[in-house]
């Protein structure tokens, strides 16, 4: 009776393939348990009864837990690296251009690079004139004429 070592098989590709959807890299070492059960019952045939495939299925999933995933997660989840940069403090220094004027105590625009930011100073700035990046607080740019 073959459709036993189907079931196996189909149950493992159904597990390995909800490890797609769920964190954590455990369900896929049960279906490839479940997988290698479902070869072992076509090889071996009807002698492989149904405890022996139980007690085969958790055998592989504690072997699988306890040697691949350590291996495999160093593989998958490669390294992080950490900069220098402070991206807080990033433009500050930089200069741009006020594409909306500002005039204290209300916010205006410029346009630093190629992006356009929300930015305050301390004196009203007309749309047009150039100015610097003295500070930043988050995603607003605290600027000065040049």
């Amino acid at each position: 009776m073959t459709s036993c070592a189907w079931l196996w098989l189909y149950v493992g590709a159904f597990l390995m393939l909800a490890e797609l959807l769920l964190p954590g890299f455990v369900i896929f070492f049960f279906g490839l348990s479940a997988a290698t059960v479902g070869l072992i019952r076509f090889a071996l045939g009807e002698s492989f009864t149904l405890t022996w495939q139980l007690a085969a299925f958790s055998a592989f999933t504690i072997l699988y837990l306890a040697v691949l995933r350590r291996v495999l997660t160093k593989i998958f989840s490669g390294s992080v690296e950490r900069s220098s940069i402070d991206l807080d403090k990033s433009a500050v220094g930089r200069t741009g251009q006020v594409t909306a004027e500002i005039a204290p105590p209300k916010t205006g625009r410029v346009m630093i690079g190629d992006a356009e930011w929300t930015a305050i100073a301390s004196a009203p700035i007309a749309a047009g004139v150039d100015v610097k990046v003295v500070g930043q607080d988050n995603l607003t740019m605290t600027v000065e004429p040049l």
